[in-house]
């Protein structure tokens, strides 16, 4: 079990503020696999915190954009639920380096990188939680606005508020003057379980390959796919 003097030390170096109840910090990164394990001495883990804490972090995106932006409502909610997204606020909680803090179970400390981001985001939903109970909302929104809407520059200029196949159709037909054609390559194991293998196709060349559990997951994966290729040109 860690020390908590660990959990008092980041609160003031990465969240410049000193909780007055400690407890509710370390519940934002208690998982419940972690309980689980450790019924005798730990009873409450972070879902009720991460509940709070997507509904607050999702308020201040919408505040900044609207307050930002004179946008239409379509555009403002794709650039919402790009810094909304897994991706993102997984991301925003590995700079800020709440990894290390992570109370989980043994197994799913083996887990997988994707189940690993998972968790990461409903962890840093869980210490926006915490915060707006323990020191208001004004202390959650300025951990929002320097943890994650710093990166809103560079999700505009990427473009990656778009989702991957509109994106990679958006580069190649202002670039090229095609569009991207996708086909399926191979179709893998039994019908209740299968892998669609795709590939992207541009002026006849394969530019991607991605695979998923449908057509359209694989088509998505190879569209990711292909828009590394080009940021490598």
């Amino acid at each position: 079990m860690q020390d908590f003097s660990t959990y008092k030390q980041f609160a003031t170096d990465k969240l410049a503020v000193e909780f007055n109840d400690l407890g509710i910090l370390v519940t934002a990164f208690t998982h419940r696999s972690y309980v689980n394990e450790h019924r005798k001495t730990v009873q409450t883990h972070n879902e009720r915190l991460e509940f709070l804490g997507d509904a607050v972090l999702e308020l201040v995106v919408t505040e900044y954009l609207y307050g930002s932006f004179d946008d239409p409502e379509g555009v403002l909610t794709n650039w919402r639920s790009a810094l909304v997204r897994t991706e993102s606020i997984s991301a925003a909680a590995t700079r800020q380096e709440l990894e290390p803090l992570l109370r989980l179970s043994r197994g799913e400390k083996r887990g997988t990188a994707r189940a690993r981001a998972q968790i990461l985001a409903n962890c840093y939903e869980a210490v926006i939680g915490a915060l707006y109970v323990d020191q208001g909302y004004d202390a959650a929104k300025k951990f929002i606005e320097n943890s994650l809407l710093t990166t809103f520059s560079e999700i505009l200029k990427t473009g990656s508020w778009m989702d991957p196949k509109s994106h990679l159709q958006e580069l190649v037909q202002s670039h090229e003057g095609h569009t991207p054609i996708y086909r399926v390559i191979s179709e893998e194991g039994p019908d209740h379980d299968k892998v669609f293998t795709v590939g992207v196709l541009v002026d006849g060349e394969i530019k991607g390959q991605g695979q998923g559990p449908s057509k359209q997951a694989g088509q998505q994966k190879a569209a990711e796919s292909a828009l590394e290729a080009y940021k490598q040109v």
